[in-house]
């Protein structure tokens, strides 16, 4: 074969080529239509992702309770059981603000008293008060309630962060307070505290 006709068969692949992608740069811009469909469809779930964590960010679903009249709230996240406070045991040595600890289906729990640590009227107690059990990976411990509101969701960007009537500990677990004057705790920031942690033995 001559290297004339070498070079014109080569010149004639360069041709093809060029129009091959010329005709795919008219189609969508260099790819052919089903890949092009599929990067569209790929778009579209990231977008439709990015939308859907947006939304999650914006609200929060929480457990509403109330605590000597007042109104609180946590993430239901945290919140692994509600159950009826049926008895407790109390604990020698420990602070104030733990009663004790209850046998949940043979699992031993500590139960915190937020009247204590937040400087609460304190009354007395009944059968109808509950406890919140708060679990973590790292703690978990029972919270005492007097009643049980239900779960409802909150926007995030609806939270006061600071009041000027909620200080000391209760400003450190607080996440924010609602219009309706609801105070919304930081299930992090209470499950990641060490002192709040009381050793049990099963």
């Amino acid at each position: 074969m001559s290297e004339s006709l070498k070079a014109d068969q080569r010149w004639a692949q360069i041709r093809r080529r060029l129009a091959e992608f010329e005709q795919r740069l008219a189609a969508g811009f260099g790819v052919d239509a089903e890949e092009r469909d599929a990067r569209l469809l790929a778009r579209t779930r990231q977008w439709a992702e990015s939308e859907r964590q947006e939304q999650v960010e914006e609200w929060l679903e929480v457990l509403t309770f109330s605590i000597s009249g007042e109104q609180y709230a946590i993430e239901s996240e945290y919140v692994a059981e509600v159950l009826p406070l049926a008895q407790y045991t109390p604990l020698p040595g420990v602070p104030p603000f733990v009663l004790g600890i209850v046998n949940v289906r043979g699992h031993i729990v500590s139960l915190l008293d937020l009247r204590v640590l937040f400087e609460l009227p304190i009354g007395g107690l009944s059968d109808k008060n509950f406890m919140a059990v708060l679990r973590s990976r790292e703690m978990e411990f029972g919270l005492l309630i007097d009643r049980v509101q239900g779960i409802g969701r909150i926007r995030r960007d609806g939270l006061q962060k600071s009041v000027a009537n909620l200080a000391g500990v209760r400003a450190a677990y607080l996440l924010g307070v609602t219009a309706e004057q609801c105070t919304v705790l930081d299930g992090t920031r209470l499950l990641n505290d060490t002192s709040l942690q009381v050793k049990v033995e099963e």
